[in-house]
């Protein structure tokens, strides 16, 4: 037996903030293996796990996939839970919750506005959203406190209060620190983030969602998700050369496009998975989220046992051993869908621009940018961000670097490196790779999301003019990294940008271009080549996280009346037992309408613990079908053209209520959560489109609006903009069946078209009490 001295002593270590103790294997029982570091009393529940995945499985009879194991082995009711895929609502028990700062102050409002006192599940804080990249990491990083103070210190003594810990500004990008200190195989996690599937790179199923949700496991309820379909991808070959993990999932963009996912897991598996290193998985689950996907997720390996065993977490890798045939899929388990990619066949692909799903090989960009008219000259290249910036990206960033720094030769473009976090920067610079992309050109930035979400002051450009970036990220939409819509924006790997940058233009190949250095003599780069995990430990660099205390109760919460940053929330109103009747038209959307169309992220970022204020944005960067503009649309009362916002704000005024039309896989993109906070407050009901994308039809439904597709979507060409629209039927609301929409013209006529919608009994309940947290307070009421 343990002395209880020598528990005592690491459980001190671990609630005074000592980083890299862990509890040994041979301390830990079999099932008190802590899920963290720094939640030492909370534990892995394997048995938990298995015990559901037995029950579901002799209730199916049959083979279960990866997906399944873990989403089904999280039922809150697995011997009565109704099971079918891409059609029943699924009640879950998620292991914990992460959030970033710029979605964490609307979920910490809702959740202080559910009056309960701490949180139910572990979940914690991440500060990477508001840290503008302007002149390099410290500097950046110091403004970026100064000016978010106000914020920063909401959100800290707001986790102080309820429970939740708290990484404070510089830390690094939440799917980093989730990788590196949070994840691991089977658990199941929830992110205010769209890219929270980075987590499945160590064999978990973790799904980004809105702020909504996040209260619903924070405050213990059940979450409900539309069990997912699996689509399989089965990975043959092996990786080489210059072909990175990066570009499987750019591969698979090209094939499924950004909607090809929806309702669906992605589950990778087949022999090509261990050739991919824990953090290349991660890479691949982090950009499914491009393609609408749930979450994606690769089956428990030893690449994921090393990369936590560097991580200090081999106590969690032996237990995973010994649990691993629940984090493999069963032989014998069936797809919905099956992609196979031979790796050994793959080559360097870019994707781009304006969409990440527009597939090219490297090889041929150059030629199809002429052709198409796009910009061939590099101004930018940036590595980097939550999808590629771990210690294998920037060894093999570097390897390249290396190669034309002893030829004399810097990078022709600008040229920025965003560590993933404060454990990868300090790495990097300890191990030499920062000096070597410094000397190349590169400007290292914050550990932060910067650019790649609008977090860029740039000064290179005027907005307007035409020009090509390349980077690392994940999304590439038009004006995402820098406001300007004349941005080409092309997503490639971390080594390709490199080479590009150096190159300084999109017709280079460097599978078979030469460059000349700079004693005149042509060279080739070799394909790079780099550890994926350091000789040496980590080097944690500072620690920037705050515990919890463990009585928060007496801690103080402070939001001024008066702030322009932060506003407590107020509950929105029931809906009043009738029909929505002569509902006007704010817009009718022109096409893609991704939630940065729908509330634009880069300066508004400092408004999303404000809700009035952030609503100036709504709807600012839509295409309006009627004039082809943005930001520009026909007030139905005065018969003035104005902004969005404005009209919304007229009618809201006046009393009357309005209505979106949307087109295809409408709210894709970002979790955003404002994207339907926005609508709701302004004082729309409906939004109706061809398709959805998840998480948002999720939020607009969490908000108490109606989120509607066009049963026929040749539908959407019979509503016009100066229509007015009634939804009936809602009386009679109920799962599964249509409502009416009738459609009056201004000359008097009329016609009626059938609506669907996938709400559930619970989600309906939303609607009547006019929001999902109403609904809750509802509940909690009667049951005290």
């Amino acid at each position: 037996k343990v002395p209880v001295l020598i528990l005592s002593f690491f459980q001190h270590a671990l609630n005074g903030g000592v980083r890299r103790y862990h509890v040994a294997p041979v301390l830990c029982q079999r099932a008190k293996v802590a899920m963290s570091h720094f939640e030492p009393n909370e534990y892995i529940n394997y048995e938990k796990l298995e015990k559901n995945i037995n029950i579901v499985r002799k209730r199916l009879d049959r083979p279960l996939t990866l997906s399944e194991k873990i989403v089904y082995g999280h039922l809150d009711d697995p011997a009565k839970q109704e099971i079918e895929r891409g059609k029943t609502y699924l009640r879950l028990r998620p292991d914990r919750v992460a959030m970033q700062d710029a979605t964490a102050q609307m979920a910490m409002l809702q959740f202080i506005s559910s009056g309960l006192p701490k949180v139910a599940v572990p979940s914690t804080i991440h500060c990477d959203h508001l840290i503008e990249a302007q002149s390099g990491g410290e500097q950046d990083l110091r403004r970026a406190k100064d000016i978010n103070q106000e914020v920063y210190n909401f959100l800290s003594t707001a986790g102080a209060k309820y429970g939740v810990g708290f990484w404070k500004p510089g830390s690094g990008i939440i799917h980093q620190i989730i990788l590196e200190n949070y994840s691991y195989p089977g658990v199941m996690l929830i992110g205010t983030d769209s890219h929270t599937p980075n987590g499945g790179g160590l064999g978990g199923v973790c799904i980004g969602v809105g702020g909504a949700d996040a209260v619903d496991v924070m405050a213990g309820i059940p979450w409900e998700l539309k069990c997912p379909k699996v689509i399989g991808v089965k990975l043959t070959g092996k990786l080489s050369g210059w072909t990175s993990p990066k570009d499987v999932i750019l591969k698979v963009a090209g094939i499924l496009t950004v909607k090809g996912g929806t309702g669906a897991i992605i589950e990778y598996h087949g022999p090509g998975v261990d050739s991919i290193s824990c953090t290349g998985m991660a890479t691949i689950c982090n950009m499914g989220a491009e393609i609408g996907a749930t979450t994606s997720i690769f089956p428990y390996n030893a690449r994921m046992k090393k990369y936590l065993g560097k991580t200090g977490r081999a106590d969690i890798a032996a237990l995973a051993d010994e649990f691993k045939q629940h984090l493999v899929p069963d032989s014998g388990c069936q797809y919905d869908q099956v992609i196979e990619i031979n790796l050994s066949e793959l080559k360097p692909h870019i994707n781009g621009p304006f969409t990440p799903d527009l597939a090219h090989p490297v090889s041929d960009i150059g030629a199809v940018a002429e052709k198409e008219g796009w910009p061939v000259d590099i101004r930018v290249g940036l590595i980097g961000s939550c999808t590629n910036s771990s210690y294998e990206d920037m060894g093999r960033s570097a390897a390249v670097a290396k190669q034309a720094l002893a030829h004399g030769l810097k990078c022709k473009s600008k040229f920025t490196i965003t560590p993933g976090s404060e454990q990868i920067r300090a790495t990097i610079e300890r191990d030499g790779y920062a000096k070597i992309l410094r000397d190349v050109g590169g400007l290292v930035l914050a550990n932060a999301c910067g650019p790649c979400i609008g977090q860029w002051d740039r000064k290179d450009i005027k907005k307007g003019e035409k020009n090509t970036i390349v980077t690392s990220y994940n999304r590439n939409f038009t004006g995402r990294n820098d406001a300007n819509p004349e941005t080409h924006a092309f997503v490639t790997s971390p080594e390709i940008v490199t080479a590009l940058s150096i190159a300084g233009t999109l017709k280079f190949n460097p599978e078979t271009d030469y460059l000349t250095g700079a004693d005149g003599k042509k060279f080739k780069l070799e394909a790079p080549d780099a550890d994926e995990l350091p000789k040496m430990e980590f080097d944690p660099g500072q620690d920037t996280y705050q515990y919890p205390p463990k009585d928060g109760s007496g801690q103080h919460v402070d939001v001024s009346p008066t702030s322009q940053r932060l506003q407590l929330l107020e509950p929105f109103d029931k809906w009043d037992g009738k029909d929505l009747e002569d509902m006007l038209i704010l817009i009718k959307v022109k096409g893609k309408c991704t939630t940065d169309h729908i509330s634009a992220a880069g300066p508004w970022l400092k408004f999303r613990g404000h809700l009035d204020n952030i609503s100036n944005n709504l709807l600012i960067g839509a295409i309006n079908i009627e004039n082809g503009k943005a930001n520009s649309v026909r007030n139905a009362l005065t018969q003035e053209f104005g902004p969005v916002p404005d009209t919304a704000r007229y009618y809201k005024k006046m009393g009357v209520k309005w209505a979106v039309i949307g087109d295809e896989n409408y709210g894709e993109g970002s979790s955003r959560e404002h994207a339907a906070l926005e609508p709701r407050h302004l004082g729309g009901r409906v939004i109706i489109t061809k398709s959805f994308a998840r998480i948002h039809e999720t939020n607009l439904k969490k908000q108490g609006l109606l989120p509607l597709t066009f049963a026929d979507p040749a539908d959407y060409n019979k509503i016009h903009p100066v229509d007015k629209l009634s939804i009936v039927g809602l009386k009679d609301f109920a799962p599964g069946k249509p409502l009416k929409c009738i459609i009056k013209h201004p000359n008097g006529s009329q016609e009626t078209i059938m609506l669907n919608h996938t709400f559930n009994e619970s989600q309906i309940e939303w609607f009547q009490a006019g929001s999902a947290l109403n609904r809750m307070k509802e509940l909690q009421q009667k049951s005290s």
